[in-house]
């Protein structure tokens, strides 16, 4: 017990000290980069906060290829989509990692929700936002998603055909898992009766105290479960933490999940007509999901990548990421 606590009291330490650098990062910035705050308005009307990173290289009259980024989710810009936008700035492209609606810098309440709807929007204002900005050439845009938000990507690219080129980067289809559990293993009427029951439940709750209950981020103390220390071992330490971000802290509003349990995302996947590549960890928990996913897509501009002896969060921020694959395939297709 004693040892428990010393180990806690460490965490804690670790914690504090980062939420007393609230505007921190997870990794440091290119030499050869700038980053800028930014900020839009969705068709919601919901003010989107992100950051805009571009190479030093770029001419005051230059029109670069460009890419908005998000992810993971329940993240922040200041994690792992941070840490896409800074690599591919460095390799030349115009990057814009951001916060989605209700979350980290960006507006929306209550707190703390996700929508399919609102966050496919939130990725659309985000090509609004580059493809009207002055140094980056509106026919060469491209969206990266990380963890739920690769979903979200998928979901996107069906949606607008400004978008040239997508990568789904260790990828969730937050509704299914939502609707079904992992593996499917919960693809049943009656878990999903209960699932809805409880979300009801908490929505009078919640009215009644004025409050949006919390359902919890990543535990506090590292789990014994494979998929739940890879979360901790990014979330809640410093390689990962973040005082914004909800994976490292309080979490979703519990009732978060109703729209996802009773949407179904990428239901006309297999008419994106631009350019895909799937990115999925060999070890990855989440691996089916991507891999069902790129079996939906058709036409001969899609790729599957499977990272020999990644996790799923091996790919948030690790020298696993295949970087080389991704500005190859945005090379080729941001033309």
């Amino acid at each position: 017990m004693k040892k428990l606590k010393l180990i806690l009291g460490v965490i804690m330490g670790t914690l504090i000290g980062a939420s007393a650098m609230a505007e921190s990062y997870t990794f440091e910035l290119s030499e050869s980069v700038t980053r800028k705050s930014v900020s839009f308005v969705n068709h919601f009307g919901i003010k989107i906060v992100g950051d805009l990173y571009i190479p030093k290289s770029v001419g005051k009259n230059d029109k670069l290829s460009a890419i908005a980024i998000c992810g993971p989710f329940g993240a922040v810009k200041e994690q792992a989509s941070g840490f896409y936008a800074n690599k591919l700035a460095e390799r030349g492209f115009i990057t814009l990692a951001f916060d989605p609606s209700f979350t980290g810098e960006s507006g929306g309440k209550p707190r703390y929700m996700n929508s399919p709807d609102i966050n496919t929007e939130d990725f659309q204002s985000a090509v609004d936002f580059l493809v009207t900005h002055k140094n980056v050439d509106s026919e060469k845009v491209g969206i990266l998603g990380i963890c739920g938000w690769g979903g979200m990507a998928l979901n996107t690219a069906g949606l607008d055909t400004r978008i040239k080129a997508t990568v789904a980067s260790t990828m969730y289809e937050a509704s299914r898992v939502s609707a079904k559990g992992y593996n499917d293993l919960a693809d049943k009427e009656e878990s999903r009766y209960a699932s809805r029951k409880a979300i009801s439940e908490q929505r009078t709750k919640d009215f009644l105290s004025g409050k949006y209950a919390l359902a919890g981020g990543v535990p506090s103390v590292r789990p014994e479960d494979k998929v739940y220390g890879d979360y901790y071992d990014y979330y809640k330490t410093p390689r990962g933490y973040h005082p914004r971000s909800l994976n490292s802290n309080g979490g979703w509003a519990v009732t978060a999940g109703g729209s996802l349990l009773n949407t179904r995302l990428l239901a006309y996947s297999n008419e994106i007509r631009s350019a895909v590549m799937v990115v999925h960890g060999e070890i990855a928990h989440s691996r089916y999901m991507g891999e069902d996913a790129f079996k939906t897509l058709t036409g001969n501009n899609k790729e599957l990548v499977i990272v020999p002896n990644a996790t799923h969060c091996d790919l948030y921020d690790s020298e696993k990421i295949p970087f080389d694959k991704i500005v190859e395939f945005y090379g080729k297709y941001l033309k």
